[in-house]
This record gives structure tokens, C-alpha cells and sequence, in this order.
């Protein structure tokens, strides 16, 4: 029942703390794994946050692969995001990449199944200003034009997430069950480097014949490249 109302709480509580950001979305960023037993709760944390719609937070789930090798391949890890994950320990100064971690505007980071510290960072972390404004717009269903005006550096990094997504595990530490995740990023992409305070580029978006294009979403960022910071951010839904 404590934990209902820890939910509860921290939910009740983003919607209030984004309004007062004025739009500026805050980045969520999950690193689990399918073979990982305490994955699933971060897993539902994030299915939580995506399924309130209007926090204004920018969702990413990020599967890494060094679960792979001890009995159950996750079919949505990469070693692209593993080495997010490495980046942010570093970023971070703690021991080594750990799941489930969750990172919050690349500003904090904890397990990610601690939803009171979740409460608490993005809650903080609400009050902080964009440095970076990112603007995108359609032209033609794959086509993207990508804006991004600084006051700082910044790298500028294409996600393409996918809700509503299961697994039913065969082996591993999750076998038997069935896993639900949200915002799975389905790819990630560097676009280059913000020059003079500007970023602009036309960026071509592809589906893939095994994404459900009623369920994805593009999302820009523009981070920092040495403190990790994420600068701006927008989402919009994936044209189809």
C-alpha cells in the first residue's frame, strides 16, 4: 500500500513541477535489460510516466547487452547504449554501469527503481532553464528539420522510441514472465555538432518494417558533451 502511495505522490508531484519549467521537457533515461530480476520495476516506473501524457518528460529506455551473455539475449539491447551508460559513470565518477540506473536530465542519476529519489531529482531539477532551444518540423512523412539555437556547446543526438512493447522471456533471471516496456529506444543517432550557438539540418527518418509507427515517437537532444548535461530536448510523434 506504501508503495501505491509513493506512486501516487511522485506523479502528482511531476505534473506541478514540469508546469512551473514552462514546457521545458526534462529527459528520462532508463538502462535496463531483459535479463535483469530487478529490471521489471524500473520498467514499470517508466510505463508510469509514459502513460501520464501530460509531465511533459522526454522517456528514453536504453537496453543494454551486457545482460546478454548469462542466459537470455534482449532483443532491444545495443552496445551503443552501453557505452551511454560507461559515458555516464564516468560523467559521474561511481564504479562502473549498473541496471537498473536511471539519469535525469544527464544531471542525476540512481537506481531506477527508487521512485521517491525520482520524485525528488525531477521535482529539482524542474526549476533548472533549457540552454538550448530545439525546434522540429515535418517536411514530407521521413523528412525532419532539426533546429537547435545555444548558449553552449552541444552535441546534437536523434532518438527514435517505441511504446507498447512485451517480451515473453524464455531464460535468464527473468524466465517464465512477461515483460512490458515503454519508450524503447528503437535507434539512436549522433547529427552532429551545435557551431556558433546554431544547428540546423535536414534529417531523413526511416521506419523499420518491425516498428509500429502509430507508436513511435522522434526525439532531439542537445547534451553536453563533457558534463553529459542535457541542454534542450524536444519530442514529437512519428509521422506515418
Amino acid at each position: 500500500m506504501k508503495r501505491f502511495l509513493v506512486l501516487g505522490s511522485l506523479f502528482a508531484a511531476l505534473a506541478f513541477s514540469s508546469a512551473a519549467r514552462a514546457q521545458a521537457p526534462i529527459v528520462v533515461e532508463l538502462f535496463t535489460s531483459e535479463g535483469c530480476s530487478s529490471c521489471p520495476p524500473a520498467d514499470a516506473v517508466l510505463m508510469k510516466l509514459d502513460q501520464q501524457g501530460g509531465t511533459n518528460l522526454i522517456l528514453l529506455g536504453e537496453h543494454v547487452d551486457y545482460w546478454n551473455y548469462l542466459g537470455w539475449t534482449d532483443r532491444f539491447s545495443s552496445s551503443q547504449f552501453s557505452h551511454r551508460q560507461s559515458n555516464y559513470a564516468r560523467a559521474f565518477h561511481i564504479g562502473g554501469p549498473y541496471t537498473p540506473q536511471m539519469v535525469i536530465d544527464g544531471r542525476a542519476e540512481f537506481v531506477g527503481n527508487d521512485t521517491e529519489r525520482a520524485h525528488q531529482e525531477i521535482a529539482e531539477l524542474s526549476k533548472q532553464p533549457e540552454s538550448a532551444k530545439v525546434a522540429l518540423q515535418w517536411e514530407g512523412n521521413t523528412r525532419l528539420h532539426v533546429s537547435v539555437q545555444s548558449t553552449d556547446r552541444g552535441k546534437v543526438l536523434l532518438a527514435i522510441t517505441e511504446d507498447g512493447l512485451s517480451t515473453q522471456v524464455g531464460s535468464g533471471e527473468n524466465g517464465g514472465t512477461t515483460l512490458h516496456h515503454a519508450a524503447v529506444v528503437r535507434q539512436l543517432r549522433d547529427l552532429g555538432n551545435v557551431d556558433k550557438g546554431k544547428f540546423d539540418s535536414q534529417v531523413d527518418i526511416a521506419g523499420q518494417s518491425d516498428w509500429n509507427p502509430a507508436q513511435l515517437r522522434v526525439i532531439v537532444l542537445a547534451q553536453d558533451p563533457e558534463t553529459l548535461h542535457i541542454l534542450g530536448a524536444l519530442s514529437v510523434p512519428y509521422k506515418h
